[in-house]
């Protein structure tokens, strides 16, 4: 059974930073691991996308040149480092990993974390 567990959200102020890490246990293989986020009120989005196909890392546009994905620990811990916040990044964070390639996620057979919260405030 897949597991993901999530860490590292809290509060920061306006323009800080913050580090996630998740790690996942429990699967053979994967494409896709990454990240999305759900504010009050709103769908979940993707935020970022490792693909195991061909190592790279991919954004979506409101958090590109802030947010950095990477892996660790030959592939079952995935890292969001967080820079520049603002206040439209305040969600819940979740950890995800698919068998659907970057270009395709999220697929029907998609792993959830339980998410952490990020609060960006003064």
């Amino acid at each position: 059974q897949v597991q993901l567990v999530e860490s590292g959200g809290g509060l920061v102020q306006p323009g800080g930073s913050l580090r996630l890490s998740c790690t996942a246990s429990g699967f053979t293989s994967y494409y896709a691991i990454g990240w999305f986020r759900q504010a009050p009120g709103k769908e979940r989005e993707r935020v970022s996308c490792i693909s195991d196909t061909d190592g790279r890392a991919y954004y979506e546009l409101p958090v590109k040149g802030r947010f950095t994905t990477s892996r660790e620990n030959t592939k079952n811990t995935v890292i969001l480092q967080m820079n520049s916040l603002k206040p439209e990044d305040p969600a819940v964070y979740y950890c995800a990993l698919d068998t659907e390639d970057c270009s395709s996620w999220p697929g029907p057979r998609i792993h959830w974390g339980r998410g952490t919260q990020v609060t960006v405030s003064s």
